[in-house]
């Protein structure tokens, strides 16, 4: 066991050099092809890289592993994506209604967390969009992306508390970190609910 956290630590460090952030967009593009829930590996981003840096990397490595996961399903996987989707009505939904309304809905349901990001990479390579306004839709999971991220920097500086009560931090800082997050929170659950009811409104359109 001591072992094991040894050598988990000595691959974090690794992960925080500039080639270990370079490594991390393909790692991250893997896991997200996997059709793997990426919320904590965003939230690792965040405590590696910080906020922005953190934001940046998962978001180019989020991309291309939805466009690899978009082209697998229109391809040799559309079969297993099909029998997939059967199981799930409310991407079945989405996958009819995205031929008709393109970009816009595509561009909603990525930033509304209602609907998982890696299987809607499938619900989109079985429906008629086009891979120009599935590339531009990803566009949507930026606030979402600076949450996760956001939230794992400040974990980074949760486990540094002790530190800011001792006096040697700075608490200003921390406290900055801490109402950035808070504002984010706030902004993605503005955009959240705005999207949840555009959805409902092209839903009751069909």
């Amino acid at each position: 066991m001591g072992d094991l956290l040894i050598h988990s630590s000595i691959g974090l460090e690794a992960l925080r050099s500039p080639l270990g952030a370079v490594l991390f967009i393909p790692l991250y593009a893997l896991w997200v092809t996997l059709l793997l829930p990426g919320v904590w590996a965003s939230m690792l981003a965040g405590v590696l890289y910080g906020t922005w840096l953190g934001s940046g990397l998962v978001f180019v490595g989020a991309s291309l592993g939805a466009l690899v996961v978009f082209v697998l399903g229109r391809s040799v996987l559309r079969d297993w994506a099909r029998r997939r989707l059967e199981q799930l009505p409310k991407l079945q939904a989405v996958e009819r209604a995205v031929s008709q309304e393109g970009l816009k809905l595509v561009l909603l349901t990525r930033l509304s967390p209602a609907f998982p990001f890696s299987l809607l990479n499938l619900a989109y390579g079985l429906s008629d969009v086009s891979l120009r306004d599935y590339s531009i839709g990803l566009i949507g999971i930026l606030p979402g992306t600076v949450l996760f991220c956001g939230l794992g920097a400040l974990a980074g500086d949760v486990a540094r508390f002790g530190e800011v009560l001792g006096g040697e931090a700075d608490a200003g800082t921390w406290a900055l970190r801490v109402a950035g997050i808070l504002a984010t929170v706030g902004v993605v659950w503005l955009v959240s609910r705005a999207a949840r009811q555009a959805l409902q409104d092209v839903d009751a359109s069909f």
